[in-house]
Protein backbone atom coordinates (compact mmCIF):
# COMPACT_ATOMS: atom_id res chain seq x y z
CA UNK A 1 0.00 0.00 0.00
CA UNK A 2 0.76 3.54 -0.45
CA UNK A 3 1.02 6.98 1.33
CA UNK A 4 3.02 7.12 4.83
CA UNK A 5 5.41 4.02 6.00
CA UNK A 6 4.25 4.94 9.68
CA UNK A 7 0.95 5.70 11.83
CA UNK A 8 1.87 7.03 15.56
CA UNK A 9 -0.97 6.20 18.21
CA UNK A 10 -1.28 6.60 22.33
CA UNK A 11 -1.83 3.22 24.45
CA UNK A 12 -3.13 2.78 27.81
CA UNK A 13 -0.77 -0.25 29.79
CA UNK A 14 -2.19 -1.92 32.08
CA UNK A 15 -1.78 0.08 34.65
CA UNK A 16 -3.96 3.05 32.72
CA UNK A 17 -1.07 5.27 31.78
CA UNK A 18 -0.39 6.36 27.91
CA UNK A 19 2.82 6.35 26.01
CA UNK A 20 3.48 7.23 22.17
CA UNK A 21 3.90 4.50 20.29
CA UNK A 22 4.37 3.70 16.28
CA UNK A 23 3.90 1.27 13.71
CA UNK A 24 4.09 0.30 10.37
CA UNK A 25 0.88 1.10 8.38
CA UNK A 26 0.39 -2.11 8.28
CA UNK A 27 0.43 -2.59 11.69
CA UNK A 28 3.76 -4.44 11.92
CA UNK A 29 6.84 -2.82 13.93
CA UNK A 30 5.19 -1.76 16.61
CA UNK A 31 7.46 0.63 19.09
CA UNK A 32 6.94 2.36 21.86
CA UNK A 33 8.29 5.89 21.96
CA UNK A 34 8.01 7.52 25.27
CA UNK A 35 8.15 5.50 28.70
CA UNK A 36 6.94 7.78 31.43
CA UNK A 37 4.64 6.83 34.76
CA UNK A 38 2.73 9.59 33.24
CA UNK A 39 0.44 9.90 30.22
CA UNK A 40 2.10 11.26 27.27
CA UNK A 41 -0.92 10.76 24.01
CA UNK A 42 -2.25 12.87 21.33
CA UNK A 43 0.85 12.64 18.81
CA UNK A 44 0.94 14.40 15.49
CA UNK A 45 3.82 14.69 12.83
CA UNK A 46 5.84 17.13 11.65
CA UNK A 47 5.57 17.70 7.94
CA UNK A 48 9.80 16.14 7.29
CA UNK A 49 8.70 13.64 9.52
CA UNK A 50 11.43 14.19 12.05
CA UNK A 51 9.40 15.57 14.94
CA UNK A 52 6.43 14.28 16.69
CA UNK A 53 4.31 16.84 19.05
CA UNK A 54 2.73 15.25 21.76
CA UNK A 55 0.85 16.03 25.22
CA UNK A 56 2.14 14.90 28.79
CA UNK A 57 1.70 15.42 32.30
CA UNK A 58 4.41 14.64 33.42
CA UNK A 59 4.75 17.92 35.08
CA UNK A 60 1.04 17.89 36.55
CA UNK A 61 -0.50 20.50 34.13
CA UNK A 62 -1.24 18.41 29.95
CA UNK A 63 1.43 20.67 28.06
CA UNK A 64 2.88 20.24 24.85
CA UNK A 65 5.82 18.15 23.99
CA UNK A 66 7.99 17.46 21.09
CA UNK A 67 10.61 14.68 20.74
CA UNK A 68 12.51 13.32 17.87
CA UNK A 69 10.60 10.43 15.57
CA UNK A 70 12.52 7.60 17.48
CA UNK A 71 11.67 9.14 20.69
CA UNK A 72 14.70 11.01 21.84
CA UNK A 73 15.00 14.71 22.27
CA UNK A 74 12.06 15.60 24.62
CA UNK A 75 11.40 19.43 24.70
CA UNK A 76 8.52 20.65 26.57
CA UNK A 77 6.95 23.79 24.66
CA UNK A 78 4.29 24.65 26.96
CA UNK A 79 4.15 26.51 30.25
CA UNK A 80 1.24 26.91 31.95
CA UNK A 81 -1.12 26.70 34.84
CA UNK A 82 -4.06 25.53 32.16
CA UNK A 83 -3.57 22.60 30.63
CA UNK A 84 -2.26 22.57 26.60
CA UNK A 85 -3.42 19.77 24.21
CA UNK A 86 -4.62 18.54 21.00
CA UNK A 87 -1.25 19.61 19.40
CA UNK A 88 -1.75 20.04 15.44
CA UNK A 89 1.44 20.91 12.67
CA UNK A 90 1.29 23.43 10.07
CA UNK A 91 1.94 22.11 6.69
CA UNK A 92 4.97 24.51 6.83
CA UNK A 93 6.50 23.02 9.55
CA UNK A 94 6.72 26.41 11.09
CA UNK A 95 3.72 26.26 13.49
CA UNK A 96 1.61 24.27 16.15
CA UNK A 97 -2.10 25.33 16.47
CA UNK A 98 -3.17 23.68 19.75
CA UNK A 99 -6.01 23.95 22.28
CA UNK A 100 -6.02 25.53 25.51
CA UNK A 101 -8.30 26.15 28.80
CA UNK A 102 -6.10 29.08 29.93
CA UNK A 103 -8.85 31.60 29.48
CA UNK A 104 -11.87 29.20 30.89
CA UNK A 105 -13.36 28.27 28.03
CA UNK A 106 -11.09 25.76 25.72
CA UNK A 107 -9.85 27.98 22.68
CA UNK A 108 -7.39 27.47 19.90
CA UNK A 109 -3.86 28.47 19.61
CA UNK A 110 -0.89 28.80 17.88
CA UNK A 111 2.62 28.53 18.61
CA UNK A 112 6.09 28.46 16.68
CA UNK A 113 7.25 25.39 16.34
CA UNK A 114 9.69 25.94 19.43
CA UNK A 115 7.17 26.92 21.87
CA UNK A 116 7.72 30.80 21.37
CA UNK A 117 5.00 33.54 20.24
CA UNK A 118 1.64 32.14 21.23
CA UNK A 119 -1.09 33.63 19.49
CA UNK A 120 -4.38 33.03 20.53
CA UNK A 121 -6.92 32.31 17.60
CA UNK A 122 -10.40 31.89 18.92
CA UNK A 123 -12.06 34.32 21.18
CA UNK A 124 -15.96 32.76 22.26
CA UNK A 125 -17.48 31.57 25.41
CA UNK A 126 -17.68 28.35 23.67
CA UNK A 127 -15.36 25.08 23.88
CA UNK A 128 -13.38 25.26 20.67
CA UNK A 129 -11.09 22.36 20.09
CA UNK A 130 -9.44 19.85 17.84
CA UNK A 131 -7.54 21.99 15.20
CA UNK A 132 -6.77 20.82 11.51
CA UNK A 133 -4.77 23.01 9.03
CA UNK A 134 -5.69 22.97 5.89
CA UNK A 135 -2.61 21.79 3.14
CA UNK A 136 -2.05 24.81 1.94
CA UNK A 137 -1.83 26.56 5.66
CA UNK A 138 -4.58 29.27 4.65
CA UNK A 139 -7.19 27.35 7.33
CA UNK A 140 -7.94 25.25 10.40
CA UNK A 141 -10.66 23.25 10.80
CA UNK A 142 -11.59 22.46 14.43
CA UNK A 143 -14.46 21.67 16.46
CA UNK A 144 -17.08 24.08 18.43
CA UNK A 145 -20.20 23.75 20.98
CA UNK A 146 -20.54 27.65 19.87
CA UNK A 147 -24.31 26.88 18.63
CA UNK A 148 -25.43 24.75 21.32
CA UNK A 149 -24.14 23.45 24.59
CA UNK A 150 -21.97 19.88 23.98
CA UNK A 151 -23.41 19.95 20.82
CA UNK A 152 -20.19 20.09 18.46
CA UNK A 153 -20.32 21.46 14.86
CA UNK A 154 -17.16 21.17 12.56
CA UNK A 155 -16.26 25.19 11.22
CA UNK A 156 -13.22 26.51 9.75
CA UNK A 157 -11.14 29.73 10.15
CA UNK A 158 -8.56 31.00 8.48
CA UNK A 159 -5.18 30.62 10.40
CA UNK A 160 -5.22 34.10 11.78
CA UNK A 161 -8.68 33.52 13.08
CA UNK A 162 -10.93 35.19 10.81
CA UNK A 163 -13.54 34.58 9.05
CA UNK A 164 -14.62 31.44 10.91
CA UNK A 165 -17.63 29.71 8.99
CA UNK A 166 -19.65 26.98 10.35
CA UNK A 167 -20.08 23.86 8.28
CA UNK A 168 -22.15 21.20 9.64
CA UNK A 169 -24.82 22.88 11.63
CA UNK A 170 -26.54 19.88 12.67
CA UNK A 171 -28.70 18.93 15.61
CA UNK A 172 -26.22 15.92 16.06
CA UNK A 173 -22.57 16.15 17.30
CA UNK A 174 -20.00 16.47 14.47
CA UNK A 175 -16.15 16.56 15.68
CA UNK A 176 -12.61 16.04 15.29
CA UNK A 177 -11.74 17.16 11.57
CA UNK A 178 -9.00 16.25 9.56
CA UNK A 179 -8.17 17.77 6.26
CA UNK A 180 -7.33 15.45 3.42
CA UNK A 181 -3.66 16.22 1.67
CA UNK A 182 -5.35 17.57 -1.33
CA UNK A 183 -7.75 19.78 0.31
CA UNK A 184 -10.92 19.21 -1.28
CA UNK A 185 -12.04 16.97 2.04
CA UNK A 186 -12.36 17.46 6.07
CA UNK A 187 -13.29 13.96 7.78
CA UNK A 188 -14.86 14.16 10.84
CA UNK A 189 -17.24 11.83 13.45
CA UNK A 190 -20.53 12.27 13.88
CA UNK A 191 -23.46 10.63 15.94
CA UNK A 192 -25.87 11.74 13.56
CA UNK A 193 -27.06 8.18 13.17
CA UNK A 194 -27.03 7.59 17.13
CA UNK A 195 -23.49 6.17 16.63
CA UNK A 196 -20.19 7.20 16.03
CA UNK A 197 -19.25 7.32 12.72
CA UNK A 198 -17.01 8.39 10.57
CA UNK A 199 -17.88 10.77 7.77
CA UNK A 200 -16.26 12.81 5.58
CA UNK A 201 -17.36 16.45 3.61
CA UNK A 202 -16.48 18.68 1.03
CA UNK A 203 -13.89 21.84 2.83
CA UNK A 204 -17.66 23.77 2.42
CA UNK A 205 -19.31 21.32 3.93
CA UNK A 206 -21.24 19.98 1.10
CA UNK A 207 -21.42 16.17 0.18
CA UNK A 208 -21.19 14.78 3.41
CA UNK A 209 -20.80 11.01 3.21
CA UNK A 210 -21.14 8.20 5.98
CA UNK A 211 -17.99 6.26 5.77
CA UNK A 212 -18.56 3.55 8.94
CA UNK A 213 -21.13 1.63 9.67
CA UNK A 214 -20.41 -0.41 12.86
CA UNK A 215 -21.99 -0.80 16.47
CA UNK A 216 -18.81 0.30 17.88
CA UNK A 217 -17.82 3.85 18.18
CA UNK A 218 -15.52 5.18 15.64
CA UNK A 219 -12.93 8.05 16.57
CA UNK A 220 -10.24 10.33 15.26
CA UNK A 221 -10.17 9.55 11.59
CA UNK A 222 -6.69 10.85 9.98
CA UNK A 223 -5.66 10.39 6.14
CA UNK A 224 -2.65 8.99 4.44
CA UNK A 225 -0.20 11.36 3.02
CA UNK A 226 -1.40 10.32 -0.46
CA UNK A 227 -5.09 10.81 0.09
CA UNK A 228 -5.98 7.05 -0.46
CA UNK A 229 -6.63 5.37 3.04
CA UNK A 230 -8.22 6.77 6.30
CA UNK A 231 -7.18 5.57 9.82
CA UNK A 232 -9.27 5.33 12.92
CA UNK A 233 -9.90 3.86 16.09
CA UNK A 234 -12.59 2.23 17.46
CA UNK A 235 -13.53 1.70 20.73
CA UNK A 236 -12.02 -0.54 22.84
CA UNK A 237 -11.37 -2.61 19.84
CA UNK A 238 -7.91 -1.28 18.10
CA UNK A 239 -7.27 1.13 15.13
CA UNK A 240 -8.42 0.31 11.88
CA UNK A 241 -7.70 1.71 8.34
CA UNK A 242 -9.92 1.90 5.57
CA UNK A 243 -10.10 3.36 1.62
CA UNK A 244 -11.10 7.14 1.75
CA UNK A 245 -14.44 5.81 0.13
CA UNK A 246 -14.98 3.74 2.77
CA UNK A 247 -14.34 -0.01 1.81
CA UNK A 248 -11.53 -2.45 2.65
CA UNK A 249 -11.55 -2.05 6.64
CA UNK A 250 -8.68 -3.68 8.05
CA UNK A 251 -7.47 -4.30 11.44
CA UNK A 252 -4.07 -3.09 12.53
CA UNK A 253 -3.55 -3.71 16.16
CA UNK A 254 -5.47 -6.20 18.26
CA UNK A 255 -4.66 -5.50 22.07
CA UNK A 256 -7.37 -5.17 24.20
CA UNK A 257 -6.34 -1.99 25.61
CA UNK A 258 -7.52 1.77 24.58
CA UNK A 259 -5.25 2.54 21.95
CA UNK A 260 -6.54 5.64 20.54
CA UNK A 261 -5.49 8.64 18.06
CA UNK A 262 -3.95 7.10 14.98
CA UNK A 263 -2.06 9.46 12.35
CA UNK A 264 -0.10 9.04 9.23
CA UNK A 265 3.62 9.91 8.90
CA UNK A 266 5.03 12.12 6.61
Amino acid sequence: MGGGLWIAFFDSDLEGHWDIYKMRADGSQVTRLTNNPANDGYPSWSPDGNWIAFVSDRNEDAEIYKMKADGSQITRLTDNPADDSFPAWSPDGNWIAFTSGRVWSLEIYKMRADGSEITRLTNNPADDSFPSWSPDGNWIAFHSDRESAWNYDIYKMRADGSQVTNLTNNPASDSSPSWSPDGNWIAFVSDRNENGEIYKMRADGSEITCLTTDPAVEWNATWSPDGNWIAFYSWFDGIYRMRADGSEVTRLTSVFVMEERPVWGP
